[in-house]
């Protein structure tokens, strides 16, 4: 199954088959002071800089949030959507909690944008979802309802499959339904990555669709994050999922070499590619 998301210049592909897309997730304010305050001060020049980063360490798609604390969001995300999208090219992920901030980033954005995210909760289905249809854009749905996040997978397949139902009697095909098993500490809880991971396999199993990934929260807490990280990412990909969003300046290497292993990279050409375009560093 393929999903065709469209920037202004350039077309990414999903496709459960193919290799794994980087979602670039770093303009985002949350723990970033310095983006936060630029934000405030409606300075884009250091939102550009991370767009511009990002896309030269691999990202392909580019996740925009703007949730600063007192900000005019509604204002401020279709802003940032419009000038991050006519500058980089590539295809936009849209990231609110808030419907009216989503309409409003809808309007402006070009292509075929990604929106981040519906889940199973009423109404986040009721809000989300007749946007979605109306602009023809993707969506990634989170596996949580309003019973909070299932703790096994049989559950969250079933909040996956809500979804897609929902998303099907709206007319929204389940090519551009974009399932996420939600990631949550080891830290807290040792078997939280294998509900997770086998919550990737059933859904891909049942439905056959793309499985959307923030493998970050899977660390949290831990020592040498990155690492776990790394790890989990690479037993995901293994598994079925094809669409991350995650710090690509951190991670693309990782993911590159993970689609390589699994036959996805004949010669290793992206992968060559990749290290290639890396900045060369002198002694």
């Amino acid at each position: 199954m393929q999903t065709v998301l469209k920037g202004t210049t350039r077309e990414v592909i999903l496709d459960t088959e193919g290799q794994a897309v980087i979602v670039g997730e770093r303009i985002n304010p949350t723990g970033r002071k310095k983006l936060a305050a630029a934000l405030q001060a409606g300075d884009m020049a250091l939102v550009l800089e991370s767009a511009a980063a990002q896309v030269a360490a691999g990202a392909e798609v580019l996740d925009i949030n703007v949730g600063v604390p007192g900000l005019d969001d509604v204002a401020m995300l279709a802003k940032v959507v419009a000038v991050v999208a006519e500058a980089m090219g590539v295809p936009i992920c849209i990231d609110t909690p808030n419907p009216a901030a989503l309409a409003a980033a809808l309007k402006v954005v070009p292509g075929k944008p990604l929106v981040n995210s519906v889940n199973g909760e009423e109404a986040s289905l009721r809000s989300v979802l007749p946007l979605v249809k109306d602009r023809g854009a993707a969506v990634i749905g989170l596996t949580m309802d309003d019973n909070g996040i299932p703790m096994d997978a049989e559950s969250r397949v079933k909040v996956a499959g809500k979804i897609l139902e929902r998303a099907a009697k709206l007319g929204i095909p389940a090519a551009d339904v974009i399932i996420d098993p939600l990631v949550l500490t080891v830290g807290a809880d040792s078997h939280a990555g294998v509900v997770t991971l086998a919550t990737i396999e059933r859904v891909r199993k049942e439905f056959g669709v793309s499985i959307n990934l923030g493998a970050s929260n899977i660390s949290f807490g831990l020592p040498d994050r990155h690492t776990i990280n790394q790890a989990f990412l690479a037993l995901a990909v293994g598994r079925g999922a094809n669409c991350l969003i995650t710090d690509p300046g951190k991670l693309a290497g990782i993911i590159r070499a993970t689609d390589l292993l699994l036959g996805r990279d004949e010669y290793a050409a992206r992968y060559i590619a990749y290290f290639r375009a890396l900045p060369k560093v002198t002694v």
